[in-house]
């Protein structure tokens, strides 16, 4: 269905070019269809050698005819960006937003006409095709306009809809989540370390270690506590560590990590 619409990118920045190479890597849309517009001119020139797209330095130039508007810049430009576009936007394209932080309701008071929106909350591993992104449409938007939204995100990984009002908590999680596991590998990789293994080893380690037990979990379907059971047999090292990581109050602080960062992106929210 994609690849039979035109695609307007508004802000030609790294999500946006994660958005590209999941696209046209998957055969999900050609680059004569697609249009991207950056201040930048390094970057335009960067995405247009790339990927072989159409690129300018006008936002009317790119969005003009889009059956897809793609919202890809800051949200404290978006503002600016949107009064800018109300005027030249024609007929009824999708909207698809991933400015974190602004609301549905906000993109419609800019485009009065705007009925077909999509706010989307994707993360960081999407730049190599394994992303999350969560999803919240305007009331009403069709199965169709459904389909093209979470196509275009699973060209990076997966998708998942929910109620606007989550995704903050989303934010807190998926959007904040990659740097806990970054942390959290970091450290397992120092304990290696501080045991004698190689830096380069100890990494690796880590890193293959985490990457496995994630996949697991999504592939098994089956809960994390079951499968870390599993690996803790009575009276074993697994356990004696896992007893450790309680003193420490892994759990505990983790959960307090992801409500910490749902707090703060909605106070952003509010004061954007």
């Amino acid at each position: 269905m994609l690849t039979a619409k035109r695609i307007a990118f508004i802000g030609g920045g790294n999500m946006s070019e994660s958005l590209l190479a999941g696209l046209l890597l998957n055969g999900l849309a050609t680059p004569e269809r697609i249009i991207v517009s950056d201040p930048q001119r390094s970057r335009r020139e960067m995405l247009a050698a790339r990927f072989g797209v159409a690129v300018s330095a006008d936002n009317h130039t790119a969005a003009r005819g889009a059956d897809i508007l793609l919202l890809g810049v800051e949200p404290q430009v978006l503002d600016e960006v949107l009064t800018e576009l109300a005027s030249i936007i024609q007929g009824q394209p999708l909207v698809i937003s991933v400015a974190a932080g602004y609301p549905i309701s906000r993109i419609q008071d800019h485009l009065k006409r705007a009925t077909r929106v999509v706010r989307a909350m994707p993360n960081t591993p999407s730049s190599i095709g394994e992303g999350v992104t969560a999803l919240s449409v305007v009331s009403g938007l069709s199965s169709d306009d459904h389909a093209l939204a979470r196509s275009l995100f699973e060209s990076v990984g997966k998708a998942v809809v929910v109620e606007e009002r989550l995704l903050d908590a989303v934010t807190g999680l998926s959007g904040s989540g990659p740097a806990y596991v970054f942390a959290m590998i970091e450290a397992l990789a120092d304990g290696g370390v501080l045991m004698g293994l190689p830096r380069s080893t100890s990494q690796l380690l880590a890193a293959q270690t985490v990457a496995g037990a994630a996949r697991m979990v999504l592939e098994q379907g089956e809960h994390p506590g079951l499968l870390k059971d599993r690996v803790a047999s009575p009276g074993g090292t697994t356990i004696a560590g896992l007893r450790r990581l309680e003193d420490g109050r892994l759990r505990a602080t983790l959960m307090s990590a992801v409500e910490a960062a749902t707090k703060r992106s909605y106070e952003l929210g509010k004061t954007g």
